[in-house]
């Protein structure tokens, strides 16, 4: 989504269009937090979640430190520059902004940025083993998931932030050893659907790997036809609409 100046169009309603925008943005945020808590993606105020802003991909907003993601508002959400400064808002910024700013730096066509400490992602990153194919969530995965085991310590650096960019290369995703994971996406919908499918598949290969005996795999081509019905740009819209609305009949 680019914002282009045009002749046609003054630049005070230019300005509305992107505030209304942004504000499409923000509410989309809060309900992405909701989301994840209810989806069990929360670790007291630890995670976090950003987005670029559209007509301006140098910036992005993303979620404070010291509240959860469920506490996420339009009024407390940050805008940050590639630097990892704050360039808009009064909330205090995350320490690990590095990981979601050198991110947006390596890869120009992700827009979304989301750091969760789930438990069964957290025991897959602490293992030896690859994630495999036992169930159709992980095929969202398929050869597509890089690895960071630098440290179990906090990113708190623009040269750590760097390390894990790197390791997530061209991936959608890149766990961060004993530590957690990291997904990308051009929406907020795919980035927020991709971690719950992630910590699903973690999950089902931890009791599948339990429970011994596990049988083959499928082929790769049958696995990668079914990544591509799957990450269709209109499932993840389809599945997070669906999530922000069983959150709405919970409240």
């Amino acid at each position: 989504m680019t914002l282009v100046h045009s002749r046609n169009q003054p630049l005070d309603k230019q300005r509305k269009t992107v505030n209304s925008i942004h504000a499409q943005i923000k509410e989309t945020l809060v309900w992405a937090g909701k989301v994840l808590v209810a989806e069990g993606q929360d670790d007291f105020t630890r995670g976090h979640i950003s987005f670029r802003l559209p007509e301006n991909p140098t910036l992005f907003f993303m979620k404070p430190h010291s509240v959860g993601f469920d506490e996420i508002t339009v009024d407390n959400i940050l805008t940050i520059d590639l630097d990892g400064n704050i360039v808009a808002g009064t909330a205090r910024r995350h320490s690990e902004v590095y990981i979601h700013s050198e991110i947006f730096k390596a890869r120009a066509d992700v827009h979304c940025v989301l750091h969760t400490h789930s438990p069964y992602t957290v025991a897959l990153s602490a293992s030896k083993r690859p994630l495999t194919v036992y169930s159709q969530p992980a095929a969202l995965f398929h050869n597509s998931i890089g690895v960071y085991d630098d440290t179990i310590n906090l990113i708190r650096s623009a040269t750590m932030g760097a390390a894990v960019a790197r390791a997530l290369a061209s991936h959608r995703v890149v766990l961060l050893k004993n530590h957690g994971a990291v997904t990308v996406g051009a929406t907020i919908a795919e980035t927020v659907v991709g971690m719950i499918m992630l910590e699903n598949a973690a999950m089902i290969q931890m009791i599948t790997e339990a429970a011994g005996d596990s049988k083959p795999p499928f082929p790769d081509a049958d696995i990668e036809k079914l990544k591509s019905d799957i990450s269709r740009p209109e499932q993840f819209e389809i599945n997070f609409d669906y999530l922000v609305r069983r959150v709405r009949r919970r409240a």
